[in-house]
C-alpha cells in the first residue's frame, strides 16, 4: 500500500539543473511517488528529465509517476500517470502502459468521480485543494470528509493535495490520506531533504491514526 510523502515537481521551482537533485533529496528524505509535471512546450527536454528521474527512482527505491502525458510514461518507462478530468480514460492509460502501471486520478472535490475511478481499475485517487495553493490558487474546495468515506470505501490509496505543509498535514492524515502531495514545501525548501524528512516523521507519528482502525473498503459488500 502506498503511503506517504508524494512530491510533485514544478518548472518554475526547480531550474533543469536542480530538478534531479532536488528530486534525490526528496527521496533521500523519506519520498516514495515522485511526479514528474512539466506544462512546457518542450518535448525534448521533458524527454530527458523524465529519463533521468524514471533512473534515479529506479536506484533509489521510490516510483515515478508522469502527469496527464500517458505517451510520455510509455516512452521513458516510468512507473505510471496521474490523469485528471480531461486527459485519457484509465482504460486507454492502461492499454498503453501496461497492467502494473501505477494510475492515479484527480477527484477534486467530487466523490462520485473517486467512485468511477476505483471501479475502473485506478491505483490511487485524489482530492483537494485542502488548503490556499499558490500552484493551483483556483482549484477547488475539498474537505477531510472525503478522506474519510474514500478510507472507509474504497480498497486503493488515497492521496491529499493543495497548499499542504508540514505543519497542516496530520489532520489529512487523521482524516485518512495515505499520500500527501507536496509541491513547494518541500521543492521551495532551502534544504529539500529535510523539509521531506518532516514528513516521514509525520507519518511515522500517526502509524495508527483514527481512521487506520477500519481499513479500507470496510464498508463495502
Amino acid at each position: 500500500m502506498l503511503r506517504g510523502l508524494y512530491v510533485i515537481t514544478d518548472a518554475g521551482l526547480q531550474t533543469p539543473a536542480r530538478l534531479v537533485p532536488g528530486v534525490r533529496q526528496a527521496i533521500e528524505g523519506g519520498a516514495v511517488l515522485v511526479q514528474y509535471r512539466d506544462k512546457s512546450n518542450d518535448p525534448a527536454r521533458r524527454e530527458q528529465q523524465a529519463s533521468e528521474l524514471v533512473e534515479l527512482c529506479n536506484a533509489q527505491n521510490a516510483k515515478l509517476i508522469i502527469n496527464d502525458d500517458v505517451a510520455l510514461a510509455a516512452k521513458v518507462g516510468a512507473h505510471g500517470v496521474h490523469l485528471g478530468r480531461d486527459d485519457l480514460t484509465i482504460g486507454r492509460a492502461r492499454e498503453q502502459l501496461g497492467k502494473k502501471a501505477l494510475i492515479g486520478i484527480s477527484c477534486y472535490n467530487q466523490w462520485p468521480l473517486a467512485q468511477q475511478a476505483a471501479e475502473a481499475g485506478a491505483d490511487y485517487v485524489a482530492f483537494g485543494r485542502f488548503f490556499v495553493s499558490q500552484t493551483k490558487p483556483d482549484a477547488v474546495q475539498a474537505t477531510p470528509a472525503l478522506l474519510t468515506q474514500a478510507r472507509r470505501e474504497l480498497d486503493i490509496p488515497v492521496a491529499a493535495i493543495g497548499g499542504i505543509t508540514a505543519d497542516n498535514g496530520a489532520a489529512l492524515i487523521e482524516a485518512g490520506a495515505d499520500l500527501l502531495a507536496v509541491v513547494r514545501d518541500v521543492f521551495a525548501a532551502t534544504d529539500v531533504r529535510a523539509a521531506a524528512q518532516r514528513y516521514q516523521a509525520l507519518f511515522a507519528s500517526h502509524e495508527h491514526s483514527p481512521c487506520d482502525a477500519g481499513q479500507h473498503g470496510e464498508n463495502r459488500a
